[in-house]
């Protein structure tokens, strides 16, 4: 199961951080992700890290916003910053795809709720 939080309203400019908890056997050994999905497009991409701490960003988000994970506590993160209206989106998190050279495939049956973020001009 999967639980995404810390979304909210938010002035462009400004900054959130995503949280999604994972009830997960093996939360260490997994690759993981961030998608989102803007109101009436598809889901897309954010960002993704390996288990072993690689990580890689959709272009539109590189720079801006920071992925990470805390083996511990089962959570993976995603720090954003410097948030545009272009940010706004539900976003979600996804566990136990597969990291490869830089590219994730997400797990099919792995996705929480999301959690909404709205970014106002």
């Amino acid at each position: 199961q999967l639980v995404e939080s810390g979304g909210g309203l938010v002035q462009a400019g400004g900054s959130l951080r995503l949280s999604c908890a994972a009830t997960l056997r093996h939360f260490s050994l997994s690759d993981m992700g961030w998608y989102r999905q803007p109101l009436e497009k598809q889901r897309e991409f954010v960002a993704a890290i390996s288990r072993g701490g690689d990580t890689t960003y959709a272009d539109s988000v590189k720079g801006r916003f920071t992925i990470s994970r805390d083996n511990a506590q089962n959570t993976l993160y995603l720090q954003m910053d410097s948030l545009t209206v272009e940010d706004a989106a539900v976003y979600y998190c996804n566990v136990g795809g597969t990291y490869y050279r830089g590219t994730y495939i997400p797990n099919p049956r792995s996705w929480g709720r999301g959690t909404q973020v709205t970014v106002s001009s």
